[in-house]
């Protein structure tokens, strides 16, 4: 694993998220961000980067669509050992994205709601935070994924320690985290179609 140099930052739950990326920051990490994470960080007096602005595209569709590019995905995805990779990602302006920190929206909290109503559930199935979670959590060798505030002092310990860096058994433990994490998500959006009226 070499230094972290790249994170996309995007929570729902912004406990911590402050004082953790500007953390980052003092180790030369660039923000990618999202949306309302975006401004809570600037108002945190931390630079970032807009997604739109790294991918050369816009959000839209009320924010439905904007992580799902191959600037990120690519970024995520790709195998750094692996030389055909490696001149895709330098062809394509491909940049490497050493982290993610995502937490999802919360569709349970929403569901469990007197009277919500169908529509409202189906707004907050998340699609970008998921995709971008199995990405990181699938290339664990290369990428740090973050579910969980209470990771953070975690993840900057190690970085603290190795000059940036994070221990490929904490990675792989943290995208196991993820993928139990997604299971979840999608067994509580399954149980409540199951039961939903249209």
């Amino acid at each position: 694993m070499s230094k972290i140099e790249r994170a996309i930052i995007s929570v729902t739950d912004k406990n911590g998220i402050v004082d953790f990326a500007r953390a980052l920051s003092g180790f030369g990490v660039d923000i990618l961000s999202t949306g309302g994470t975006a401004m809570a960080l600037r108002q945190g007096g931390i630079r970032v980067m807009d997604i739109s602005e790294y991918t050369g595209f816009p959000e839209m569709m009320d924010g439905r669509v904007k992580t799902l590019h191959p600037k990120v995905h690519g970024g995520l995805l790709g195998l750094r050992d692996n030389p055909e990779h490696v001149r895709m990602m330098e062809e394509h302006g491909i940049k490497r994205i050493d982290m993610v920190v995502v937490n999802l929206y919360q569709f349970e909290k929403t569901v469990a709601k007197e009277g919500v109503t169908l529509e409202e559930a189906i707004e907050n199935i998340d699609i970008g935070g998921p995709s971008m979670l199995r990405s990181s959590a699938k290339n664990f060798r290369y990428v740090t994924v973050v579910v969980d505030p209470s990771d953070y002092d975690l993840v900057l310990k190690e970085m603290e320690d190795s000059g940036g860096e994070t221990s490929l058994s904490t990675r792989f433990r943290l995208a196991r985290k993820v993928f139990r994490l997604t299971h979840e998500y999608d067994g509580a959006i399954s149980r409540y179609l199951e039961t939903a009226d249209l």
